[in-house]
């Protein structure tokens, strides 16, 4: 089975294909046309798609034609990169229409829209169904490739399937995470690089009003060798190994000021930093769900500053600092 691209432009998010009114008999008889995710440890992802509503699969199923295909386009982006065609088949298991992305295949980073395309037909968008992603919390086996992906299909504000990707190497993913004492005290592990003794946590604010932030970060575990798996699709591996660190940046030192600062951690003084996140999950928006409080800081100069810790839109972990006024100082104060 091949996987071919497509310089197709369907629709984006906002807008939902309807089904067409003339074509072919299968295409005709889709109504809302959903599909069932699920996840493999290796990072491939399996879409089993059902081509009516409600209707029972193995009694009158459309035949489809060999054509026919669950097509991903990345939203907004053009080129031969940003489509894909993964062919449908019956699944000699059951009968249901099915098709695969292997964790050998490259997506760029980005949110991909999944459509059902049926012969010559307009693409048609589908509904999300049930999705496995047991397999996304924990993989051990992550770091047994050149680059990592990561795959997680979800739900969008229209109601539509979609899939969000990464496509990173190396990566530092963020772990635990605590606002206490004026300072965030955080930990983490970094996949496809060592740490070294130079090593450091860095803060790089958005703006050129000021200089990065650099704390160290110490080894928090002992390094663990992760077995390498060949997989020439991917190119040749590093063999680097897995390494958790710790790190405690003062709050103090992102002051004075409004301002966002991005995190970013350096592994060694003479390589380049790497933005650090959290995507090894299966929680696709971290900024909806992972909530930090907001810690009261005091420049040197008396200024009330309020700092808080929280992912982007992309869940790579910044941190936002911000003057408070004397209303909201005097809020707070009578709140305490």
């Amino acid at each position: 089975m091949t996987m071919r691209h497509s310089c197709a432009t369907p629709p984006d998010d906002a807008a939902v294909a309807a089904p067409p009114d003339a074509g072919s008999p299968a295409a005709r008889r889709v109504n809302r046309p959903r599909a069932d995710c699920t996840t493999d440890s290796a990072g491939g992802l399996t879409f089993r798609v059902r081509l009516c509503e409600g209707a029972d699969e193995e009694a009158g199923a459309p035949e489809v034609p060999e054509s026919a295909a669950v097509l991903l386009r990345l939203r907004h982006q053009h080129g031969p990169d940003a489509s894909l065609r993964l062919p449908l088949a019956r699944a000699a298991a059951d009968g249901r229409l099915q098709a695969s992305l292997p964790s050998t295949t490259r997506l760029r980073e980005g949110r991909w829209d999944a459509y059902l395309t049926l012969g010559d037909e307009e693409p048609q968008r589908l509904l999300p169904g049930v999705h496995d992603l047991r397999s996304l919390v924990g993989s051990a086996s992550v770091d047994t490739q050149a680059w990592l992906g990561v795959r997680i299909p979800y739900t969008t504000k229209y109601g539509n399937l979609a899939v969000r990707t990464w496509l990173r190497r190396p990566h530092a993913e963020a772990g635990a995470l605590r606002v206490a004492d004026d300072a965030i005290t955080l930990q983490g592990r970094l996949y496809g690089a060592r740490l070294s003794a130079t090593a450091c946590l860095e803060a790089h604010p958005r703006d050129a009003a000021a200089s990065p932030v650099r704390v160290p970060v110490r080894p928090d575990s002992e390094e663990r060798s992760e077995p390498q798996a060949a997989a020439p699709e991917h190119g040749t591996d590093t063999g680097h190994s897995v390494r958790d660190f710790a790190a405690e940046l003062p709050l103090g030192s992102l002051l004075p000021g409004h301002r966002v600062w991005d995190l970013w951690l350096r592994p060694a003084e003479d390589e380049e930093p790497v933005r650090l996140g959290r995507i090894l999950d299966d929680i696709p928006d971290k900024k909806r769900v992972f909530k930090y409080p907001s810690q009261r800081v005091t420049s040197r100069d008396g200024a009330a500053h309020s700092a808080r810790p929280y992912y982007t839109i992309n869940n790579n972990l910044s941190v936002q600092v911000s003057v408070e006024t004397l209303a909201e100082a005097e809020a707070e104060a009578e709140a305490e």
